[in-house]
C-alpha cells in the first residue's frame, strides 16, 4: 500500500514500515515542521470525497467494535501513532461501507496535490470574555477538527477510566488534531472547560430509533448562569452545538427531539450524567448515566417533571466538596494546563442514579430501507 509522507508517495510501505525505515513519524499522524500535512490531509479527504455514511457512536461496548447498523466502527486501540494493522484496516473498511467501494481510496492514493488541511488553535481566552463568547470559541475549534466519517475512530475512550487519564487522552487530541467522533469531543470539551469553573459539565446521551435500528449519540451538556447548552459535535448541524441560552433543561432537551425528529428518528431514552469535576487530576470516574429517562413512556409533562428533578438534585449536589485528589509523585507533564483546583469535586454513587423504567434488552435488526441505507444522525 502506497503511503505519502511530506509529500512523497512510498509504494510498497505502510506508516509502521516507515517509521523503521527512515527514522521519523509519518505526516498522516504528525505532520513534520514545515512539511505539506499531506497525511492528515489524506484522512480528511477520504471522508470528503463522497462522505461515508456512519452515524455517531455513544461507546458503550467497550469490549467489541462499535456498530453501525450491522457495520462495525474500528476503534483505533493501538494509540498513536497508528500502527500497520489498523491504517490497513481503516482502508478496508472505507471499501465495505463506502458506496465507491475501493475506488474512493483508489482515487486518494493516485492524487499527488491533495488540498492543504489547516491545523487548528487551541482556543485561548481575553479577561473580559464572556462565558458564551468562550464556549463558542471551544466549539469552533472542535468543528475545525472535523467530524471524523472514516469508519475509525482513532481515539479509545473507555468510560470507566478516570478522569485525570480521560484528560490525558483529550490533550493528545490537540497535539495530533486528528478528526473526531461524538464521545471523543465530549472528553475534548471536558478539557476545554476546565478552566471555567462557572461553567458546570454533565454528559447528556441520546438513543433514537430509526427504521428497525438504534442509534446513539452524546453531548457535554453546560449549565452556567442559570442557562443551559451544548458541546460536541455531529453531522448535523442542530445535533451537536447549543447556545447558553435554555432556560431548563428541559427546554434542551427538546431542542433535540425536535431536531431528532426532522430526520424522521424516534428520540426513545436521555441519559444524564453528574456534573463533571473540575479538577483535572481526579482519580474520579465520570458518572455517565445519574438520570436514565425513557422517552417512550413519558409524558411531556412527566418528562419536564423529571428533567427539572435532575436539575434540583444537581444543584444540592454543587456545593458538597469532597477531599482533593492526590496529585503526589504526578509528573509534571500529566493532567490539563487549564487546571483549577479550586473547583469543587461532585459526589459520585451508583446509589444516585435514578430511571423512569427498567431497563429492556436491547433491540437490534437490519433496517428496512429500499435502497440499503439508512438515514444516520
Amino acid at each position: 500500500m502506497p503511503v505519502c509522507c511530506c509529500g512523497s508517495f512510498h509504494h510498497g510501505s505502510s506508516p509502521k514500515r516507515l517509521v523503521r525505515t527512515s527514522g521519523f513519524r509519518p505526516c498522516v499522524i504528525q505532520p513534520c515542521a514545515g512539511a505539506s500535512s499531506a497525511g492528515l490531509r489524506m484522512i480528511r479527504t477520504a471522508q470528503s470525497l463522497g462522505g461515508v455514511e456512519d452515524r455517531d457512536e455513544e461507546q458503550e461496548d467497550e469490549g467489541e467494535d462499535l456498530r453501525d447498523g450491522g457495520i462495525p466502527c474500528i476503534i483505533n486501540r493501538g494509540g498513536v501513532p497508528i500502527n500497520e494493522e489498523t491504517w490497513e484496516q481503516m482502508w478496508r473498511h472505507v471499501a465495505r461501507i463506502h458506496p465507491d467501494g475501493e475506488n474512493v481510496g483508489k482515487r486518494i492514493w493516485a492524487t499527488s496535490d491533495l488540498p492543504k488541511i489547516p491545523i487548528p488553535s487551541v482556543p485561548t481566552f481575553q479577561p473580559n470574555s464572556s462565558i458564551p463568547q468562550r464556549l463558542e470559541a471551544i466549539q469552533k475549534y472542535i468543528r475545525d477538527l472535523q467530524y471524523n466519517h472514516t469508519g475509525t475512530q482513532f481515539f479509545e475512550i473507555k468510560k470507566s477510566r478516570p478522569l485525570t487519564a480521560l484528560m490525558d487522552i483529550a490533550k493528545e487530541m490537540t497535539r495530533e488534531s486528528l478528526p473526531i467522533k461524538c464521545l471523543e469531543a465530549v472528553i475534548l470539551a471536558t478539557y476545554l472547560t476546565n478552566s471555567l469553573p462557572s461553567v458546570e459539565r454533565f454528559p447528556l446521551s441520546f438513543k433514537t430509533r430509526f427504521s428497525g435500528s438504534h442509534f446513539c449519540h452524546i453531548v457535554l451538556g453546560v449549565h452556567s448562569g442559570g442557562r443551559f447548552g451544548a458541546l460536541g459535535i455531529s453531522r448535523r448541524q442542530d445535533l451537536m452545538y447549543k447556545p447558553l441560552e435554555y432556560k431548563t433543561l428541559a427546554d434542551l432537551v427538546q431542542d433535540f427531539q425536535v431536531a431528532y425528529q426532522g430526520y424522521w428518528h424516534t428520540l426513545c431514552k436521555v441519559k444524564i450524567g453528574h456534573y463533571v469535576s473540575h479538577d483535572p487530576h481526579s482519580v474520579e470516574q465520570i458518572e455517565w448515566k445519574h438520570s436514565v429517562l425513557d422517552v417512550d413512556k413519558l409524558s411531556k409533562e412527566e418528562l419536564k417533571k423529571e428533567l427539572d428533578r435532575y436539575t434540583r438534585d444537581m444543584r444540592l449536589k454543587i456545593g458538597k466538596a469532597a477531599p482533593s485528589s492526590p496529585t503526589k509523585d504526578r509528573k509534571k507533564d500529566m493532567g490539563s494546563p487549564l487546571r483549577n483546583p479550586s473547583s469543587p469535586m461532585r459526589k459520585n454513587s451508583q446509589s444516585d442514579r435514578r430511571s423512569s423504567v427498567e431497563r429492556k434488552p436491547s433491540q437490534s435488526g437490519p433496517a428496512a430501507d429500499v435502497n440499503g441505507y439508512q438515514i444516520r444522525v
